[in-house]
């Protein structure tokens, strides 16, 4: 596989907020943290879908895995949440912002 594109710490704030990768009927979902870099990679390059590379498996499940987020909106609640944790620790323990310079 590719140079990864999340840390183990960044993985483990993104994780929970994915939906789980083993419905309860049919094929079992290609694995969640491949997917999201292969995602990376291709918004990180501005490659073509179709010019994935092969490490991270068939383009078309990469794509159809992106759409199918995109549309029930969970690209927007893991950004509303990962903002709101990034706010939280730039905050002191007595609720206050510090001053950036």
């Amino acid at each position: 596989m590719p140079r990864s594109y999340l840390t183990d710490y960044m993985w483990d704030k993104l994780a929970p907020l994915l939906p789980p990768e083993r419905g309860k009927t049919g094929r079992p979902s290609k694995n969640h943290r491949n997917m999201i870099e292969a995602i990376l990679w291709k918004h990180r390059t501005g490659a073509p879908w179709r010019d994935l590379p092969e490490e991270f498996g068939p383009w078309i499940s990469v794509f159809t895995r992106f759409n199918r987020w995109s549309k029930v909106g969970l690209w927007q609640t893991i950004l509303e949440a990962l903002r709101s944790h990034s706010n939280a620790a730039y905050t002191d323990t007595f609720g206050h912002k510090p001053y950036l310079s």
